[in-house]
């Protein structure tokens, strides 16, 4: 150094470094005093009795009355030895490159002597090690606060580390706070007189999050992803204006998170809502029969030029839209979206409007969904206008068909009722019929035409016919089911239908049933029922040939009849069983007045409204 003793004898050594390492060596002086075993040591620059600053790595050692320090001493150190010298070069840029890349960031480089399963760092401690080990020295004390979870995955890899190999292992840690870490730890095995693990830790909890969150975010857009594709199906499947409308106002909205939404359709030039729709946000007055072209409003705006408006706050609304002021304050919406309802030829069917309680910006993903979503809206709109046209021209067909009044029976009570199907717009072709035929006879049918709209309606016209027609020629019932079917094999027409053909003297109550896959028949009093089932054959219009036999029994006094098509007593949810079991039961008690039981049961419908249903009951004076 170049200094006499006298020149720094009785002088803190720290004040011989230069004045920005001074700090350093007091820092070295203290830990070397406090954490004995540590072996703290650091690079800086030692200024010589010429004044000229040469790099010198310092390691300041514990020192007793008996000595130099190894270990821990209760009496505590008497000073420290302090050992200069001066560094190799690489040794020197190896410390200033590990100095700078610990000092502000989560990694830390340590080594474990395998020996004696003590750990430390190799160049003092840094902000991660005292965060993660403070003053532990051992790696037992180290893995007590590893995650339960990974520490027999952590202590297999310690030990193919005794057998030489390197190490690696990403595990859970809690640190010094109790905050649970993630760490990534990686060592090269040193051999030699003491082998021992030299290597580097790295903090990667946020990374680890990170990865979390992005995960999350794909597992949340896929379970969107989902629900998108759900209710686009349901859209394209929907047979109803109302469900239209409440996939758009209901289900879509929280996909993306909207308050409240509607729809205003166009109709004869006006803006109007769905019968069925609700208040959505307290604007609807300013809006239902509003010009359709009136475009000082963002729907008419919208209609006019078919384009979507999207709006981020109110003051966005007003410098464009400045009549809609008196709207909004009826309104606690912030945010708009406004998108056009096409149907063909880019025809403007009406708006789907979303609003939000929040200044919301529609990004360009959200503002395509909408549009796709509005483009099959527009699609199912037109498809439930088509489909209830033709529902209203076969629902005219049948009731056309069917006869418009059954003859007046002296002996004989009919009541009948046909109810035309709730699900969609399914129309289908059900029928009954009560026949006059000679020698007090009266012939009941009840069917069933397989099919749905328009043409089961007409075929099921034909039927009815054609069994009128064979009745009042043939004394017996499975003759004329026998007739019926050829006529409808010969025709080629791919129609097929279940009926029950039952002809009953009023002379004796003697019934002749012939039944061609019908529902069975029920026969009640007031205060039991039995359900009769004749021997049947397949539905006609199925083979040309097919023989029909006559099933044969009485009608008694006090017992009333009952013919029905399936739709009254089964569905996907209602076994034919139960659904003749609870008509049974409903018709024992009030087969007094067939009137009476024929609303009853209209209004009973066990099965449901899923199919049409044709209902005759029957009882004698």
């Amino acid at each position: 150094t170049g200094f006499d003793q006298e020149q720094v004898a009785h002088r803190p050594w720290p004040e011989l470094l230069a004045a920005a390492d001074v700090g350093h060596g007091w820092e070295l002086h203290r830990r070397a005093l406090e954490r004995p075993d540590e072996q703290p040591q650091r690079g800086v620059e030692f200024v010589g009795a010429d004044g000229v600053a040469r790099r010198t790595v310092l390691r300041p050692r514990p020192i007793t009355a008996d000595g130099p320090r190894t270990g821990a001493d209760p009496a505590g150190p008497l000073g420290v030895v302090v050992l200069c010298h001066g560094p190799m070069r690489n040794e020197e840029t190896l410390r200033a490159i590990t100095e700078l890349r610990t000092e502000n960031s989560d990694t830390a480089l340590w080594t474990l002597d395998l020996a004696t399963g003590e750990i430390g760092e190799l160049f003092g401690p840094s902000p991660l090690g005292r965060l993660l080990a403070g003053d532990s020295r051992t790696i037992e004390e180290i893995l007590a606060r590893v995650h339960r979870d990974d520490i027999a995955r952590l202590r297999d890899a310690l030990e193919a580390s005794y057998q030489g190999g390197d190490y690696e292992q990403r595990f859970r840690m809690f640190d010094q706070v109790g905050d649970e870490r993630w760490l990534h730890a990686r060592a090269r095995f040193v051999d030699g007189e003491r082998p021992r693990l030299v290597g580097i830790i790295d903090d990667v909890t946020e990374h680890v999050q990170l990865v979390r969150r992005l995960a999350d975010r794909r597992r949340i857009e896929a379970a969107q992803g989902r629900q998108v594709t759900e209710l686009a199906a349901k859209l394209v499947s929907a047979t109803t204006l109302e469900e239209v409308t409440g996939l758009l106002t209901e289900e879509f909205v929280p996909i993306f998170g909207g308050s409240t939404a509607t729809v205003m359709l166009v109709e004869a030039g006006k803006l109007r809502y769905p019968s069925s729709a609700t208040e959505s946000y307290g604007t609807r007055r300013w809006i239902e029969g509003r010009d359709a072209s009136d475009t000082s409003y963002p729907m008419g705006a919208v209609i006019q030029d078919r384009q979507p408006r999207f709006f981020e706050s109110r003051a966005e609304v007003l410098e464009r839209f400045p009549a809609v002021q008196e709207m909004l304050h009826h309104t606690n919406a912030q945010s708009w979206a406004t998108v056009p309802i096409f149907g063909d030829r880019r025809v403007a069917l009406g708006v789907w409007q979303v609003a939000w309680t929040q200044p919301h910006h529609a990004t360009p993903d959200e503002r395509a969904l909408m549009l796709t979503l509005a483009g099959l809206a527009g699609q199912a709109l037109q498809r439930v206008n088509r489909q209830q046209a033709e529902l209203e021209l076969a629902d005219a067909v049948q009731r056309r068909m069917l006869p418009p009044q059954l003859p007046d029976f002296a002996a004989l009570d009919v009541a009948v009722r046909y109810l035309p199907s709730r699900a969609g717009w399914r129309v289908c072709g059900d029928f009954y019929d009560a026949i006059q035929l000679p020698g007090r006879r009266v012939g009941l049918v009840v069917g069933d035409v397989q099919g749905h709209g328009v043409e089961a309606a007409a075929a099921m016209g034909q039927i009815r016919v054609a069994f009128r027609a064979y009745a009042t020629n043939q004394v017996d019932p499975g003759v004329v089911l026998a007739e019926t079917n050829r006529l409808l094999t010969e025709t080629g027409e791919i129609v097929f239908a279940t009926c029950g053909y039952l002809v009953l003297d009023l002379e004796n109550g003697e019934m002749q049933a012939a039944w061609a896959g019908q529902p069975p028949l029920i026969i009640a009093t007031a205060d039991a029922f039995e359900v009769w089932e004749p021997e049947t054959g397949p539905p006609v219009g199925v083979d040309g040939d097919s023989k029909y036999p006559v099933s044969t029994r009485r009608l008694l006094p006090g017992e009333t009849l009952l013919m029905c098509s399936d739709g009254l007593v089964e569905s996907s949810g209602v076994t034919m069983d139960e659904g003749l079991e609870r008509v049974g039961q409903a018709l024992r008690g009030m087969s007094g007045d067939v009137h009476a039981a024929a609303t009853s049961l209209a209004d009973l419908t066990p099965a449901g409204r899923g199919d049409d249903i044709a209902i005759l009951i029957a009882r004698m004076r």
